[in-house]
């Protein structure tokens, strides 16, 4: 038989792992509901008053979570955000077939993502976050996000630098994502334009 030290050792483990846990899930559900809010009504009216209405707590237990208050909260979100846009790539491109299929893929796969979540997008490229990017300390979530868009643009490299070529071509994506967005292009041509910009980054160089 375990001794009463053993049993209170491991009713001990027990408790604190369940407390994790709901720490855990009520973290997860602030970010969810700060997230469907924003995707609502825009992030100006997400406010941790109104976040600790709605889920009902306490501001106090909400900063226990997020001691950076809104702007933590935000940055959570534009993780989760990166996260999902790197399954998201991965999967069209491992559909897409061909090299230049894929691109082609991800880039429409880009664009729907971005276009279904205005609200995360912004939180992962328009609103300033304390994210860093770039350095040892970017977050994973955003290392895979830029390793998926990279693994595209690579696959149709041909000789080109590959970083380079993955900059130019994501900032291109992100400018035709907020200028249709913005309603500066014209409506209807969504498409014609993401298989024209797939193909000129897909082209093959002309060597000279």
């Amino acid at each position: 038989m375990e001794s009463n030290a053993s049993v209170a050792r491991i009713q001990t483990v027990s408790i604190a792992q369940r407390r994790e846990r709901e720490r855990a899930d009520r973290r997860r559900l602030i970010v969810t509901t700060a997230r469907e809010l924003a995707e609502a009504e825009g992030w100006d009216v997400v406010t941790t008053r109104r976040l600790a209405e709605r889920i009902e707590y306490s501001q106090p237990v909400l900063y226990s979570h997020f001691s950076g208050g809104k702007d933590e909260i935000i940055a959570a979100v534009a993780s989760e955000g990166f996260a999902e846009l790197a399954v998201t790539l991965r999967k069209a491109s491992a559909d897409g077939g061909a090299p230049r299929d894929a691109l082609a893929a991800a880039v429409a796969a880009y664009v729907d993502f971005a276009t279904a979540n205005p609200a995360v997008y912004d939180a992962m490229f328009v609103r300033t976050t304390e994210l860093a990017f770039g350095t040892e300390d970017t977050p994973a979530p955003l290392r895979e996000a830029f390793d998926a868009v990279r693994a595209v643009f690579a696959a149709v490299a041909d000789g080109r630098d590959v970083e380079t070529l993955t900059e130019i071509g994501w900032s291109a994506v992100h400018g035709l994502v907020m200028l249709d967005r913005g309603g500066r292009l014209r409506p209807g041509e969504r498409r014609r334009r993401l298989t024209m910009l797939a193909a000129q980054f897909g082209a093959v160089p002309v060597s000279g």
